[in-house]
């Protein structure tokens, strides 16, 4: 098999589901926006999650991992990734699931890394691959996505079917975001979900939460 689908596959292994970075746990905020009513059909959660991708966090996650995979000073670009957190929950998403990502991926390779917000924990591993950045960017963000969605499918409720149809119409806007990443620098970080960070600081108070964020 040539090395660098060997490549691919050890980088899907890796945002796969099955990895155990614990991402099942956390909603993004989107527990807080169904409980506001804000988020209550396959529609809208197509909605929030173009938005979240295009406009928030998604975004910045994406830029800083395209900063990652060229070379980029990892510390300084962990420092911008916490500060970048609106929240003290986005903020405790994105360094719990990247310790998980780092402690999991050395007890496979024997490799000792510190551990890092998730994007950066990604691109430390990410840039002895040899992959093209747009490529780890697209499956980052996919993953991201479908780790969503199903969180939209058991908490709304929808059914998977309905679950897919959203993941799928927003392939195309994964794969722009990903090719408009791969070029992007530290300046093009920008974020303007405002309402959706608002809901993640919402979701601190709530009464009963079945998710971590």
């Amino acid at each position: 098999m040539p090395t660098a689908d060997l490549a691919l596959l050890r980088l899907v292994q890796w945002l796969s589901p099955a990895f155990p970075t614990g991402a099942f746990a956390y909603s993004h905020g989107l527990e807080a926006a169904v409980v506001a009513g804000d988020v209550t059909s396959e529609a809208k959660l197509a909605d929030w999650l173009s938005d979240i991708l295009a406009h928030g966090a998604g975004w910045n996650d994406a830029v800083l991992l395209a900063c990652g995979l060229r070379g980029e000073d990892l510390a300084t670009l962990c420092d911008l990734a916490r500060a970048l957190a609106g929240t003290a929950e986005r903020l405790k998403e994105t360094e719990e699931q990247g310790a998980a990502f780092a402690r999991a991926r050395a007890e496979m390779t024997s490799t000792c890394t510190k551990p890092m917000p998730l994007p950066l924990a990604l691109a430390e591993a990410a840039r002895g691959l040899g992959l093209p950045p747009e490529q780890v960017i697209a499956l980052f963000q996919h993953s991201f996505a479908s780790n969503l969605v199903s969180a939209g499918v058991r908490f709304i409720p929808l059914g998977q079917s309905a679950g897919q149809r959203v993941l799928a119409a927003l392939h195309p806007l994964i794969a722009q975001i990903a090719q408009r990443a791969a070029t992007a620098t530290r300046a093009d970080l920008a974020q303007s979900a405002v309402r959706a960070d608002l809901q993640s600081a919402a979701h601190e108070t709530l009464d009963v939460r079945i998710f971590k964020t």
